[in-house]
């Protein structure tokens, strides 16, 4: 782990433990003392924290924690700590198709309906990370445009006047065959992770599945501790 990332994951870890119960994080001047590292490298790690949500920078008032972080899990990953201005997204394929029976028990939809079908690249950094393959119901989304689709499909699902509740996710290690490793630059078989999502707005209803193939991932996570779970699989 490099020094930045030590940076970010103890000043989460603190955060967490209530360490700093003003809501308040030391001067960057002495966070450079007390982790020995450069004022450049706690400016790097306050711009991450800043990113995903967890503290906000008052020039001239100093480096503030959100209240309201430990309503929710923390959970971040490569991507998600970038803000929306590294990411570029690039549709290679975008399609309005029959739903196949997958689509229909998943969607709660019938064969006479269609699903949107679109493939696009995640260039963070002007890097290509990722490769995405989504689908969303034709009957909740009429229209799909390429600007949509590289685009936030949380804003665009915002748009439509929607309220995204959950997103359900899994993750698996994965080799990248022949296309992927094509797409993301890299060699045949090289290490990536897979994702499968679905997303559920907040009256149960799913509006999209998607498959995201990752390389250079990380994600970091942290959940409440569930007693009743540790019981059950120790009898």
């Amino acid at each position: 782990m490099n020094k930045r990332d030590f940076v970010i994951h103890d000043l989460l870890s603190k955060i967490y433990q209530k360490h700093y119960s003003d809501w308040k994080l030391p001067t960057e001047r002495e966070l450079a003392a007390q982790y020995k590292v450069s004022r450049f490298t706690i400016q790097e790690s306050i711009k991450k924290l800043k990113y995903m949500g967890m503290v906000k920078v008052v020039q001239g008032s100093g480096i503030f924690i959100n209240k309201n972080i430990q309503a929710s899990p923390l959970i971040y990953n490569s991507l998600t700590e970038n803000p929306y201005s590294n990411i570029q997204s690039k549709v290679i394929e975008l399609q309005k198709l029959p739903s196949t029976p997958s689509d229909q028990q998943i969607f709660n939809i019938t064969s006479e309906d269609e699903v949107w079908m679109y493939q696009r690249l995640r260039i963070v950094n002007y890097q290509t990370m990722q490769i995405e393959q989504s689908r969303l119901p034709a009957t909740l989304f009429p229209v799909l445009t390429q600007k949509d689709a590289e685009n936030s499909i949380q804003s665009f699902v915002k748009k439509h006047k929607f309220t995204i509740s959950h997103y359900l996710n899994t993750y698996e290690a994965i080799s990248l065959d022949k296309e992927q490793a094509m797409f993301l630059q890299q060699k045949k078989k090289s290490p990536a992770m897979k994702i499968s999502s679905r997303g559920i707005l907040n009256n149960g209803t799913i509006f999209e599945i998607s498959e995201i193939v990752a390389v250079d991932y990380k994600c970091t996570y942290l959940t409440a501790f569930n007693n009743e779970h540790h019981k059950r699989r120790n009898l």
